[in-house]
């Protein structure tokens, strides 16, 4: 490889010499102009963009072709196993720590598929973990393999199957059919399919950018599933007086946890935080006058992922808001109610040296599984048998869902309620749908009135 370091990029621009829209992107490596074309202005600037993250890594770029290190590594791959890996590589960078954890969960699905029948195959426990653990993880932060996994993995580089065997269906079936399939042999729910399915196919997509196969060999393969609307439960909706009930109850549960908890469940429901958004709410994020509203400042926010997925090295990594820029904040207006709970909150427990208003004893990020377990015990108190055995209010995040639906049922304007909640208007819409009570009897009555008119 002619490496160098010499590299210069332009921004995307419109190709203005084709009929049909197609946008060109431009970089120069050791003085030697380079360009390539694609249909759409998205595909062109995630391409460029992983040129820009190469560099900004300090790789070397291939004189001949232009690429990157990382990038020219998976073009040269001749198995699915070695572009996988390669693909992780380049991809790491881009991806918050539950995409990378979402990234590799699909890839360690799919890869033991595309193997042949070589003899002397591990278990699949054995070989999940090899990949898992050790392959689908950049090179620097692996750790040292057991003779075990060491063997799985010899064995993964031996019967991998070639890219191209891809370009034949029955390959590609065969890896949607173990995308559709849980641990157990169950079928995974719709939405579980559709997320792992599409890392797949964006995998695929960059082996295409990469003029390792001709087509995305997935667009000739149909794979039935019902599709998911993602539209909330309405069961699980707690109405206002619920609730209270349940931070009443967490105030039971243990001598300082739930005590500790009650504000950060009281922002989830009465300010519509996603628990992350919590978790990483500051003192200075807050406004919180004698009397009156307050607002909060959300701008950062403490996502939960196994350690060997976060930046940090911390089952939490410190990023901004979902969807978001890192600079993007978002402004939640918060009741009165609110604010008497928060204020009493720092008045008792204070804060983390960072200035987090929820912590462990430590000034640690509270764990998802810690203040589920809260939950669980304050559901019991809360609530008769019944109510505890059905959805209702059965996850923390059930109390998101809960204010959003409280919003739009109060009348709230839509792209009022999405702007608070964090959401786009037409998937706060959907996914809320079931949740609007009421609104066929006003249709009903708007109709009449209509007719009678």
């Amino acid at each position: 490889m002619n490496a160098s370091y010499d590299v210069k990029f332009w921004e995307t621009r419109r190709n203005k010499s084709s009929k049909k829209p197609s946008y060109e992107v431009r970089w120069k490596v050791g003085g030697r102009e380079k360009s390539k074309t694609f249909g759409t202005k998205a595909l062109a600037d995630n391409w460029l963009s992983d040129l820009r993250q190469a560099a900004k890594r300090g790789e070397a770029f291939d004189v001949e072709t232009g690429l990157p290190e990382s990038m020219l590594k998976a073009k040269k791959a001749r198995t699915w196993y070695a572009f996988a890996v390669a693909y992780v590589e380049t991809r790491w960078p881009h991806s918050a720590a539950k995409s990378r954890e979402g990234m590799t969960d699909a890839l360690s699905n799919v890869t033991p598929v595309l193997t042949s029948d070589r003899p002397g195959r591990p278990d699949g426990e054995t070989l999940r973990r090899a990949l898992r653990e050790f392959a689908f993880i950049p090179a620097d932060r692996r750790p040292a393999p057991s003779p075990e996994i060491a063997a799985a993995l010899r064995w993964l580089e031996a019967a991998s199957l070639p890219l191209t065997a891809l370009e034949d269906a029955k390959h590609t079936r065969a890896a949607l059919e173990a995308l559709s399939l849980l641990l157990d042999g169950k079928a995974a729910a719709a939405s579980t399919f559709r997320r792992k399915r599409a890392v797949f196919h964006h995998a695929l997509e960059y082996a295409v950018e990469l003029e390792e196969l001709s087509a995305n060999p997935l667009d000739r393969v149909k794979l039935r599933r019902t599709k998911a609307n993602g539209e909330i439960d309405r069961r699980v909706v707690v109405n206002p007086a619920q609730a209270r009930e349940l931070l009443v109850a967490l105030t039971y549960c243990g001598r300082k946890r739930g005590p500790m908890l009650v504000a950060m469940f009281a922002c989830m429901y009465f300010g519509g935080l996603r628990p992350a958004e919590a978790a990483g709410l500051r003192e200075k994020d807050c406004h919180l006058p004698e009397s009156g509203w307050g607002l909060l400042t959300l701008e950062r926010t403490r996502p939960q992922s196994n350690k060997r997925f976060t930046d940090s090295g911390e089952g939490h990594d410190e990023r901004g808001l979902k969807h978001r820029d890192d600079t993007t904040t978002r402004d939640v207006p918060i009741p009165p109610e609110l604010v008497k709970i928060l204020r009493a909150h720092l008045e008792t427990f204070g804060t983390a040296k960072d200035g987090r208003l929820f912590r462990t004893r430590t000034d640690g990020v509270i764990s998802g599984s810690a203040y589920a377990k809260i939950w669980k015990q304050a559901r019991s108190y809360a609530f008769t048998p019944e109510q505890v055995a059905s959805p209702l209010a059965a996850r923390p995040y059930d109390l998101r869902h809960a204010a959003v639906s409280l919003w739009l049922n109060a009348g709230v304007h839509a792209p009022e309620a999405a702007e608070r909640a964090g959401h786009g208007v037409d998937v706060m819409l959907r996914v809320y749908a079931k949740c609007i009570d009421g609104q066929r009897e006003i249709a009903n009555q708007r109709i009449e009135g209509a007719l009678a008119s």
